[in-house]
């Protein structure tokens, strides 16, 4: 029952796939993925967003954030 209204649920929100690197070099093992519900502040240099927990997490930079945002559905592998 809880997995068919988290379906329904998903229906009607908005995910997204966060993917924050602490270098120039994408893939590499210092990336972190979330899963996020709201992106709250998203500049050059700072990006703040609540995560699936309801945490929020933010992160800051003086030389600049490397990021991506994308769309995520419920199934995709992270």
């Amino acid at each position: 029952m809880k997995k068919f209204w988290l379906w329904v649920k998903s229906l009607f929100t908005t995910r997204y796939k966060v993917t924050v690197s602490f270098n120039k070099e994408w893939g590499d093992s210092d990336d972190r993925t979330y899963i996020t519900k709201k992106i709250i502040v998203q500049k050059e240099k700072h990006l703040k967003f609540r995560n699936e927990d309801g945490k929020i997490v933010e992160y800051r930079s003086s030389a600049g954030l490397n990021y991506i945002i994308e769309d995520y559905e419920y199934g995709d592998d992270l």
